[in-house]
């Protein structure tokens, strides 16, 4: 994850300032690579930025501390709480009621009971919660789609990273040729840990009744991705030479970029939010060292594979 930024190697090799193109025209008046990196950086971050600042004015929220984003989730509590002694108090009451023939002592409400700031309804004459179960179910809905929304924008920031450098990594196993040996069982073991981390990624996020589809089509297009790529690979390693101006140029800037997509992504949609700013990290030091030494390895095991790909 963290070692995404090797991407730039390639980008220095074919566009830098000792490559063949960065010595000629407008290539030689700056340092291309690291320019590119930046501002594909600049731009996911304001992407990142715009997707919060509307979560926010949508559901009034405020930013850090989310205040009203934890008293919607105590209104929550409360109302569910309620609901649930309710009808327990309603199901003991009529089961009274069957045992000695008669309604038993159902309690009796008019108008609505404001629970919490939640308008929860009274219970009709014919022994049926009138309003609320939509009162407390609304509210969760509520809930789950403001939670869905602040981590949906992050979580595709993340994958179209990914796929982009999916697609690089595909295009260069299709039009491999002698080195196809050792970059396929490198790319394979990359390819893998970055489906687990998508994968893990996409299960904390509670998607709503109406988007239940949509987690199959993101892991289905993180799957095809890559060999897709290889197909177009393939398709045009005949004709095409990874050697002239035109593919470096090409390959140099979609390295560049995609190096500042995924270092974006990685410390920012990653180590920051899991580690810095996640409200629901464990207090456990044991844990958390697991954690940090899990993080480490993997970016050890990153950058040794960057020595072949």
């Amino acid at each position: 994850m963290l070692t995404n930024g090797s991407l730039l190697d390639p980008g220095y090799e074919e566009i830098g300032p000792a490559s063949c193109v960065g010595m000629t025209g407008g290539w030689a008046a700056y340092s291309w690579p690291p320019a590119l990196a930046l501002a594909s950086g600049m731009f996911v971050f304001l992407m990142d930025f715009g997707a919060e600042r509307y979560v926010e004015k949508k559901y009034n929220l405020s930013h850090g501390g989310h205040d009203e984003e934890r008293r919607h989730g105590s209104v929550d509590q409360g109302a569910l709480a309620y609901s649930t002694s309710h009808r327990q108090s309603l199901h003991q009451a009529m089961h009274s009621g069957e045992q000695d023939g008669t309604l038993g002592s159902i309690p009796a409400h008019h108008g609505s009971v404001n629970v919490n700031g939640i308008d929860s309804y009274p219970i009709n004459g014919k022994g049926e919660d009138s309003g609320e179960h939509i009162s407390v179910d609304e509210k969760e809905d509520e809930a789950t789609e403001r939670s869905f929304q602040q981590q949906i924008a992050a979580f595709l920031i993340l994958e179209f990273g990914v796929i982009f450098h999916s697609v690089i990594i595909g295009l260069t196993l299709g039009t491999a040729g002698k080195e196809f040996s050792v970059l396929y069982p490198v790319i394979v073991f990359h390819q893998s840990f970055e489906g687990l981390g998508i994968g893990a990624r996409l299960s904390s996020i509670p998607f709503p009744r109406r988007l239940k589809w949509m987690p199959w089509w993101l892991c289905t297009g993180y799957g095809l991705t890559t060999p897709i790529a290889i197909a177009a690979g393939l398709g045009v390693r005949t004709t095409y030479n990874s050697a002239s101006n035109t593919a470096n140029i090409v390959s140099g800037v979609l390295d560049s970029i995609s190096a500042g997509i995924l270092i974006y992504t990685g410390f920012v949609e990653l180590l920051a939010r899991d580690f810095l700013f996640n409200p629901d990290r464990t207090r456990d030091d044991r844990q958390l060292a697991f954690m940090l030494f899990c993080v480490l390895l993997g970016a050890g095991i990153m950058a040794l594979l960057g020595k072949w790909a």
